[in-house]
């Protein structure tokens, strides 16, 4: 960046707008990334592919891309305690066992549910674990969002317990267990100092590097009979639910600030609901559009949505 005050004067006054401008797009497009990898993953294992040939889809090509980084950058203890257990809670929170526990979850119940209950979770946990762990306190928008997102995720999930007698259930609880591991990574990737490619590299090599001898020998396959655009949209979903949108949620991040980009993911709910109807025939409930609207309010409310916008440190 120039440091030329005669270049710099001009810009100075619309640069914060078109900072947040900027921040505000890279986050939303981080939210229909999000989106679009739920309903994609729920496309892949009710079609064609079995759940086994999903998770490898998801895993093969962003830890090839991801290789090189590790490779250049491994991970240093650095005096840290409890490293191993750190990197070990990364992987299952993010990688093989988490993308089992939340791909399997899309078997029994619809795209709806998982655009609810995984966000929804996610925050609430994270916010137990950060008062557990670290000491953190709520704030009152912080508890009124987290009874929100409870309340929400009761009528999404409970509503199936009453009154479907199918295996829908099963998938509500998976959806909340994938939560609960999603927000042990983020309290790990917190306390390990990882930058987030780093972290990212060793949540998928270390998950494809086990996962794969296991998927070709032992399991269920039927990725070489399956249509090729099921297997694309799989492998297009690994790269945009999972790389791209970290890149585009690191740009709003240092754009917005972190308290104000995550707040975008108060939309991943309803974008994923809306999504769902015209690409997988799925119409939520009434009940589950008044569980996912509880479920967005609170998590927009636990993340800061409505406090004054302060532009990030730099």
């Amino acid at each position: 960046m120039t440091t030329d005050s005669s270049l710099a004067a001009p810009t100075s006054s619309t640069r914060p707008d078109s900072a947040r401008l900027l921040g505000a797009a890279a986050a939303l497009f981080t939210v229909i990334l999000w989106a679009a990898g739920l309903v994609a993953t729920r496309f892949g294992v009710t079609g064609s592919l079995t759940l086994w040939d999903v998770v490898f889809l998801r895993l093969l090509l962003p830890a090839v891309i991801l290789l090189p980084v590790l490779l250049r950058h491994p991970p240093r203890a650095e005096g840290r305690t409890g490293w191993p257990l750190l990197l070990a809670v990364l992987v299952a929170g993010a990688g093989l066992p988490f993308m089992l526990v939340g791909s399997g979850g899309m078997v029994f119940a619809p795209a709806a549910h998982a655009g609810a209950l995984m966000p929804g979770s996610m925050p609430l946990f994270a916010a137990l674990l950060a008062v557990l762990l670290l000491g953190e306190r709520f704030t009152s928008s912080r508890r009124l969002g987290i009874a929100l997102m409870l309340m929400g995720a009761m009528a999404v999930g409970g509503w199936q317990v009453l009154h479907d007698a199918g295996d829908t259930w099963r998938g509500d609880l998976m959806f909340v267990a994938a939560g609960a591991m999603w927000a042990c990574y983020t309290i790990a990737m917190k306390k390990s100092g990882l930058g987030v490619w780093q972290a990212a590299g060793v949540v998928y090599v270390v998950s494809c590097l086990a996962y794969t001898p296991v998927y070709l020998l032992a399991l269920e396959s039927r990725l070489l009979v399956a249509p090729l655009f099921e297997v694309g949209v799989q492998l297009a979903q690994s790269v945009g639910s999972g790389l791209l949108s970290m890149a585009a949620y690191g740009f709003a991040v240092r754009r917005l600030g972190a308290a104000s980009a995550a707040a975008f993911g108060a939309l991943t709910p309803a974008l994923t609901a809306l999504l769902a109807i015209p690409l997988l025939g799925e119409w939520p409930e009434l009940v589950t559009w008044a569980g996912i609207a509880a479920v967005s309010l609170g998590v927009a409310l636990a993340n800061g949505a409505f406090v004054r916008y302060a532009p990030p440190n730099r």
